[in-house]
C-alpha cells in the first residue's frame, strides 16, 4: 500500500484545504488520475495520483486543513482481475427496477455502464496499473513544477458525466449520442451534461442547470450557456460570491478564515502597513470610449470576444507608462533599490467566491488590442471557474480594480504586493456636463466616470503620479490621442 502525501504546490506553502475528494474507496485508479482537490492560500488546485492501484482509505476529511507532507490518501494493489464475480464486459450491471442494485448512491445519475468501465475491469480501459515509484516521483514533479511561476499551466478538464451506453434489454430504445443533455434520477430527478467547471459556475452564480438550453456538443451545457442565463453585467473583474444559507433566527454565522481568503488579508495589511500609500482622482468624459467600444464590437475580428471599457483602460494604461516608467516599477527595501520593469504584467483583481484574487496577463505591453482582449477574456473565465493558478497571479507590475461593475463611483484601493501602483476604474454614468464648442459652453448629456490612482509615495511623488493619471484621463476622453505616445 502506498501513502500519498499532500505535495507543496506552490512556492512555500505550509498547509492546504481538502474542498472535494474526486474518489471514494474502492475505487481503481490509475497515475495521473485526479483524485482531489485542494485550496492553498491562492487557488484551487487538482491534485493528480501517482501511484495506481485500488483507493484503500481517503485519509483526510473534506473541509479538513492539513500540512504539506500529511498522508492523505492510501492506495493499494488492485484486487485480482477474477476476484469479482459479475456481468462480462459490455453487459449491463443496472437494474432500472431496483435502484439499490445497481451499487450507485442516491443522487447519481442513474445510467447503466458496462462492466470495462467500472470496479476493478477498470484495468481494461486504463492498462495494466502496477504501482510504479518511477512514476509516482514524475507525477509529483508535475504537481510542484506546474504551479511554480512560470511553469506549465493547468490542463483542461475532461467531461466528467456518463457517456451513453447500450439500450437496456426491455426498454423501447432510442437514438443515443456521446453525451446525453439529461438522465433520470431513481426520484424522478435529472442530470444534466456539463463539464464539472460549468457546474462549478452555476453554483456560484446560482443558475440551475435543469433549467438551461443546453448548446453545446450532444447536448452538454456549456459556460455560454450559465453566463446567459445569469444575465449579469459584471466586467472582467468580478464573479459574485455565493452567499451563505442562514438558518431561522440564527443571529450570527462564523466563518473561518483560510485560504485565498487568509493570504488576501495577509497581504493587504502588509502592503497597506509598508508602503506609504497616496490617492487621486480625476472625473473624466469618456463619452469618445464608449463608441469606440461599439466600434470595436461591430468589427469582424472582434466579434468573438468580449469588449468593454476596461480593454481601452488596459491599453491607455500600458502607453502612459512610457511617459512615466516609475508607476511600473517597485521598491525593493531588502536591497534598498527601486526596480524598474521594462515589461508590463497587467493584473486584474477579481472578487471570486473564495476571495480576492489578482491574475496578470503577462507582457502585456507586447500584444495587440485585439490579443489583448482575448487575454482578458480568458483570465476571467478563469477566475470564474476558480481555476486561477499560482503562475498566473505571480509575477504582477501594475494592477487595474473595476469597482465600477458595483455602480461604485471610486475608491482608494490597496497597492497589490510587489508594484507600485493601482487603479480604480469607477462606473461610467450618464451626467450633465460643460462642453465647449466654437467658443460657446453649453449643458450636455455625456458618459463620465472617475479613476482614482493609488502610488508608493517613497519613490513615486505627486508631479509623476498625477502625470501617468492625467495621461490615462486624456486617452479615454480622446482615444484617437494614443496616437501620441
Amino acid at each position: 500500500m502506498s501513502e500519498f502525501l499532500l505535495p507543496d504546490v506552490g512556492e512555500g506553502l505550509i498547509e492546504a484545504e481538502i474542498v472535494t475528494w474526486k474518489v471514494k474507496v474502492g475505487d481503481v485508479v490509475a497515475i495521473n488520475d485526479i483524485v482531489v482537490e485542494i485550496e492553498t492560500a491562492k487557488s484551487l488546485v487538482e491534485l493528480p495520483s501517482p501511484f495506481a492501484g485500488e483507493v484503500t482509505a481517503l485519509m483526510v476529511a473534506e473541509g479538513d486543513t492539513v500540512s504539506v507532507g500529511t498522508p492523505i490518501i492510501a492506495i493499494g494493489a488492485p484486487a485480482p482481475a477474477g476476484a469479482a464475480a459479475g456481468p462480462a464486459a459490455g453487459e449491463m450491471e443496472i437494474d432500472l427496477s431496483n435502484p439499490a442494485a445497481s451499487g450507485r448512491v442516491e443522487g447519481e445519475s442513474l445510467v447503466g455502464r458496462n462492466k470495462a468501465e467500472r470496479g476493478p475491469q477498470r484495468r481494461a480501459r486504463k492498462g495494466s496499473v502496477t504501482p510504479s515509484s518511477e512514476a509516482a516521483a514524475n507525477t509529483q514533479m508535475q504537481v510542484q513544477g506546474a504551479f511554480a511561476p512560470g511553469g506549465a499551466q493547468s490542463q483542461d478538464v475532461a467531461p466528467a458525466d456518463e457517456p451513453a451506453v447500450p439500450a437496456v434489454p426491455a426498454v423501447e430504445p432510442e437514438p443515443v449520442s456521446e453525451f446525453v443533455p439529461v438522465r433520470a434520477l431513481s426520484n424522478g430527478e435529472v442530470r444534466v451534461l456539463a463539464k464539472p467547471p460549468v457546474r462549478k459556475l452555476a453554483k456560484d452564480l446560482g443558475v440551475d442547470l435543469a433549467l438551461l438550453t443546453a448548446t453545446g456538443p450532444g447536448g452538454t451545457v456549456t459556460r455560454a450557456d450559465v453566463e446567459g442565463a445569469a444575465s449579469s453585467d459584471a466586467g472582467p473583474s468580478v464573479v459574485e460570491p455565493s452567499r451563505p444559507s442562514v438558518q431561522s433566527g440564527q443571529r450570527e454565522t462564523r466563518e473561518p478564515i483560510k485560504g485565498v481568503r487568509k493570504m488576501m488579508a495577509g497581504a493587504m495589511v502588509g502592503s497597506a502597513f509598508s508602503a506609504p500609500h497616496v490617492t487621486e482622482w480625476v472625473t473624466l468624459d469618456v463619452t469618445r470610449t464608449t463608441e469606440l467600444v461599439e466600434r470595436l464590437k461591430a468589427r469582424r475580428e472582434f466579434r468573438e470576444v468580449k469588449v468593454s471599457p476596461l480593454l481601452v483602460l488596459a491599453r491607455a494604461v500600458m502607453l502612459a507608462m512610457r511617459r512615466t516608467p516609475e508607476i511600473n516599477s517597485f521598491w525593493d527595501e531588502s536591497a534598498q533599490e527601486v526596480v524598474l520593469k521594462h515589461y508590463v504584467n497587467l493584473g486584474i483583481a477579481a472578487a471570486t467566491p473564495r476571495g480576492l484574487v489578482v491574475p496578470n496577463v503577462k507582457d502585456a505591453q507586447d500584444l495587440t488590442l485585439l490579443e489583448l482582449a482575448g487575454e482578458l477574456n480568458q483570465l476571467t473565465a478563469t477566475a470564474r471557474e476558480g481555476r486561477t493558478q499560482p503562475a498566473e497571479m505571480s509575477g504582477g507590475t501594475f494592477t487595474i480594480t473595476n469597482v465600477g461593475v458595483f455602480g461604485v463611483d471610486a475608491g482608494t484601493p490597496i497597492i497589490n504586493p510587489g508594484e507600485s501602483a493601482i487603479l480604480c476604474f469607477g462606473a461610467i454614468k450618464k451626467q450633465p456636463w460643460v462642453v465647449t464648442t466654437d467658443g460657446v459652453d453649453e449643458i450636455v448629456v455625456r458618459q463620465v466616470t472617475t479613476l482614482a490612482l493609488s502610488f508608493d509615495h517613497r519613490h513615486i511623488d505627486g508631479e509623476k503620479g498625477s502625470r501617468f493619471l492625467s495621461d490615462v484621463a486624456g486617452i479615454l476622453e480622446d482615444p484617437a490621442s494614443a496616437l501620441l505616445f
